[in-house]
Formats: structure tokens, C-alpha cells, sequence
């Protein structure tokens, strides 16, 4: 048995491919497609307003027209910082449609991490609600950008400065942005990923990329057929599993896209999926873990068998959850696995086939992977044995954003090194065994120790400090920090948590601080993190 043998295939459900052919076509062109086929049918639903897919093709139109009109050249990144709004999605088709690079932001980083993200990733213009506008515009002038639009409070705004988003909606065509032509190779998105070293990267995603994947979940969703579904999307957009297998699978399904800006608002969201009749929901564990064991839920209150199709992301699925959550819906929930460098995912386990406990899955149709030695990445480990996960496929970034090293440590001929440690059994089913790198992932979101451990050390009674992922009893992952304070310093772990909030969006900062006396070492004076989450475990 080899890697080159493929067995997975022969585990794929009836009617997947080993092989597709990805269209040369980009995300503009598969919004056409939908538009032309669906236009009059519903597209998204949001805060009790429907839109059609007519209406989001005129809507983005727009959007694009007065970006191209300020100065627009193709290739420049453009900011979204917003949740999951009707305003997100007509932004980000609006900005592809003008040449532009789509640069998704959390909308609950704080103005020193959207300066540093604008910064070095040079966002010109910004799509932004109207809470944040001036907070932003505080440290506007030491970032590159330009023009910023405004939604929500602020519809006074002069055309001459920043605007409000229902000016432009007011004011600018509905016809197509004429003498601007986006090929498949066209960057489409910049995301930033932990990497090969744990050390936030902004990677590259080309609209080819973005289409692969796609089309991979458009044949790997065999119990779906275009136009007839409806996709809850509660995962956030501005992360591409959100953005790739919410929002882009939802268009491309021709589906109406129900969209959740607060999930932790569980009856919305359960609302949602009754009221609406959801039939395919992308999610975490954490979430249907929620819904599992929701009073409302467990005493009935709620319908949820139009549920068909789940794909779990970000972390382990628990099988209990996964038994509990199909035993209520009767539908599907599958754990796949992905990164931002293979936007969004390359492994998936079977919707309607086998599932096997605490698998990734198989790779996906066009995915070829292997587990390779973890000293060269030369050498191919034998099955069943633990490596490096490497893949390659059509969904592979082109690479980091003015990182050449980066890039070219993490492609190789081909190859895109996941920095996971994984193992595949006989069958071709993979199974992550730990993260070669340090990186943190918190409800599906990347948490880089390095970044959150630099705030800690600006606080003047620290000494020292180090952060590490440990799991709570749900088995979701969450930042701890382990604490030096200078000699004769006192401090409460709140104290050194509500500094951290100045700093650092909620889910970055550590829910624990411990004080230590020391902190474990290597011989040349590195903090070993892994020694600290193995002491957590008790290891």
C-alpha cells in the first residue's frame, strides 16, 4: 500500500469523482452564472429582508463602480470588517468585480490590529459598520488607507471624505463595471494563517483556488441538488471556511444563504433553521455541541429535521456530538479539515459513507496527499505510520504575501507542507496526531502565541510570558498563560487579562493566567510551550 495507490477513493460515497474538472472561471464569473440561472430566486436572507440574486448582482455592481471610480487599480486590497451581514457578501462580490483584493477582517479586532493588518497588507479602501467608524478613523492616517465606506450610523459623511454605504447604493450604476477583466489566476482573497512557524502570514488565495474548492463540495455533497437548498451560514465570512463553504458553496449551489451575525444567540439561530428550512449547514463542534444540548432543543421546541448536510471544521468532531446532533435532525454532520493555505479545505469524511471515530476524512476529488518523514519532508513514512501531512491540489495557495522564505518552505515542487502531524490507515481515512506548529485555534480562529505573549510582556510587572492551547471538557482548544513577574511584583490574573482586552480581540486573550516561578527552556534559552501544554495534560 502507497500513498500514490490512492485507497480513499474507493471509500467515496457513489457519484463523487476521483478526478473533476475545475472550470477556468472566477468567483465573478461563478456569481454570473448563479445570477443568470437564478436571478429572480432568493440569495440571501438577513435581519428579516430578502435579496435575490438579481439584486446582489445590481447591489455589487454598485460597490465596485465607486471603488473603480476612486482609484481603484486591480489588485488592491479592499477591507471588509464586518460580521455576517447582507452588506458582507454584496461588499466582497462588489470588490471582485472591481479588480480588487478582498481582505476579510474580524470586526471585533481592536484599532492597533486592523492598523497592523493594513499596514503590511496595504488595504487602500475599508468596508466598515458604522459602530467602528471612529475608532478607525482614529488611526486612519497612519495606515494606507484611502476611503472608507460606512455602514449603518454615519449616512451624513461628505462624498468628499469617507461615505456612507446608502450613498453608494443611492448614487452609483447598477450596470457592469466595463474595461476590467479578472482572470482565474487573479489574486481574490488575502488570509492570514498561522503558517509553517506559528507566526501570522497573509496567504494568498487566487479566485482559481477559491472555485477548486468549491467545485470539490459541490460533488462532494452528494445528497444536494442546485437551487433547492437553503445554507445556514453562522460560521463568520471573514474566515474563508465561512467565506468558501458558506457564502461561495451557497452561490454556487444557486441556495438561499441564511445569514447568522450572532451564533451565540441560539434561538435566532435555531429560529433560523426552522423557519427557513436549513438544509445545509457548515459548522464547529463547539456549536452543535450547543444545539445539543439546548433545553429548547432537548424538550422539542424546536424543528430541525429539514437538516441534511454538516460539514464540521476547526477541530476535533467528538463522534458523541456527531451521533447526538444526526439523532435530532436526522441529517448528516461529517468532520472534514482544511487551512488557509488550501482555501478552505482538502479532507472531508464521507457525507453518506463511512465515518470513522476522530478522522479528517479522505482527501477530496483532484487532492493527492502523502505523510512524509518530519526531519527532510523527503521521505515517505509508511502507512499507518505518523509524518507530516503534505497535499497537493487545485485549491493550494499561490503563496504568502511578501514572504518568499515562507513560501517557499511551505511549497515545495508542488507540495503545500501543512506543518500537521497526521497518520493514514489502510483505507486512505487521514487522522491529525498533533500541530507540528503552535499555533492556537479557538472556535475554528487562529490565536498565535507569539502575538498574544508580546502584550503580556509589555505589562510592567512582567517579567516573562508564555502562551500555549490547552483543551477544556468539551475538548475545545483556548490560550492559557503562563506568567513571570518581576521580583517583588504582584498581580491578579484578571489584571493581566483586562490588559491584555486593550490589545487583543476576546477570543486571543488567555481565559487562564498562572503565575510560575520559571518558565522550561531550551539549551539556547527557548520557551518550550509544548512542555507547558504537556504538563496541562499531565504528560
Amino acid at each position: 500500500m502507497t500513498y500514490n495507490s490512492k485507497p480513499w477513493l474507493k471509500r467515496y460515497d457513489p457519484g463523487v469523482p476521483a478526478e473533476i474538472t475545475i472550470p477556468a472561471m472566477s468567483l465573478v464569473d461563478l456569481l454570473a452564472q448563479s445570477v443568470e440561472q437564478f436571478g429572480d430566486s432568493t440569495c440571501i436572507i438577513h435581519g428579516g429582508r430578502e435579496w435575490s440574486y438579481a439584486e446582489l448582482d445590481s447591489a455589487s455592481n454598485r460597490i465596485a463602480h465607486y471603488l473603480r471610480g476612486q482609484g481603484l487599480k486591480k489588485g488592491d486590497r479592499v477591507g471588509l470588517f464586518l460580521p455576517n451581514t447582507a452588506e458582507f457578501v454584496i461588499g466582497y462580490y462588489g470588490i471582485l468585480k472591481a479588480g480588487g483584493v478582498v481582505m476579510a477582517l474580524n470586526p471585533l479586532y481592536t484599532p492597533p490590529e486592523v492598523q497592523a493588518l493594513a499596514v503590511e497588507s496595504g488595504i487602500r479602501f475599508l468596508i466598515l459598520a458604522g459602530a467602528a467608524y471612529e475608532k478607525i478613523l482614529a488611526i486612519k492616517a497612519d495606515t494606507p488607507l484611502e476611503k472608507m465606506i460606512v455602514v449603518g450610523p454615519g449616512s451624513g459623511l461628505s462624498p468628499e471624505e469617507d461615505v456612507a454605504w446608502d450613498w453608494v447604493m443611492a448614487t452609483q450604476p447598477v450596470g457592469t463595471v466595463m474595461g476590467v477583466s479578472i482572470s482565474p489566476d487573479d489574486p481574490a482573497v488575502f488570509q492570514y494563517s498561522g503558517g509553517t512557524t506559528g507566526a501570522p502570514k497573509c496567504a494568498i488565495g487566487l479566485h482559481r483556488n477559491l472555485v477548486a474548492n468549491v467545485q470539490q463540495f459541490r460533488q462532494w455533497l452528494v445528497n444536494t441538488q442546485e437551487g433547492e437548498e437553503t445554507v445556514l451560514v453562522a460560521i463568520p465570512c471573514y474566515h474563508v471556511y465561512g467565506m468558501v463553504l458558506g457564502m461561495n458553496l451557497a452561490v454556487r449551489l444557486g441556495a438561499r444563504m441564511v445569514l447568522i451575525d450572532n451564533p451565540t444567540d441560539m434561538d435566532g439561530l435555531l429560529r433560523a433553521i426552522e423557519t427557513y428550512q436549513v438544509t445545509v449547514f457548515p459548522g464547529v463542534p463547539t456549536l452543535y455541541a450547543a444545539i445539543n444540548r439546548y433545553p429548547a432543543v432537548l424538550a422539542g421546541q424546536y424543528d430541525l429535521s429539514s437538516v441534511k448536510a454538516c460539514i464540521s471544521g476547526s477541530a476535533t468532531l467528538p463522534m458523541k456530538v456527531k451521533r447526538e446532533f444526526e439523532a435530532l435532525t436526522h441529517g448528516h454532520l461529517v468532520e472534514g479539515y482544511g487551512l488557509s493555505e488550501a482555501p478552505t479545505a482538502t479532507h472531508c469524511n464521507p457525507v453518506l459513507g463511512e465515518n470513522r471515530e476522530e478522522a479528517i476524512g479522505l482527501p477530496l476529488p483532484g487532492v493527492d496527499c502523502r505523510i512524509v518523514d518530519l526531519e527532510t519532508g523527503t521521505r515517505d513514512v509508511p502507512v499507518g505510520e505518523a509524518g507530516e501531512l503534505i497535499v497537493r491540489g487545485p485549491q493550494v495557495m499561490q503563496g504568502y504575501h511578501l514572504k518568499p522564505e515562507e513560501t517557499a518552505q511551505t511549497l515545495r515542487e508542488g507540495w503545500l507542507f501543512t506543518g500537521d502531524v497526521a497518520r493514514m490507515d489502510a483505507d486512505g481515512y487521514f487522522y491529525l496526531v498533533d500541530r507540528k506548529k503552535d499555533v492556537i485555534k479557538v472556535g475554528g480562529f487562529q490565536v498565535w502565541p507569539n502575538e498574544v505573549e508580546a502584550v503580556i510582556r509589555r505589562h510592567p510587572k512582567v517579567r516573562e510570558a508564555a502562551v500555549a492551547g490547552v483543551l477544556d471538557d468539551e475538548g475545545a482548544e483556548y490560550p492559557k498563560a503562563w506568567v513571570v513577574l518581576k521580583d517583588d511584583a504582584q498581580a491578579a490574573p484578571e489584571e493581566i487579562r483586562s490588559f491584555c482586552s486593550d490589545y487583543l480581540t476576546p477570543y486571543k486573550i488567555p481565559r487562564e493566567v498562572v503565575f510560575v516561578g520559571a518558565l522550561p527552556k531550551t539549551g539556547v534559552g527557548k520557551v518550550l510551550r509544548r512542555v507547558l501544554a504537556a504538563q496541562e495534560r499531565g504528560i
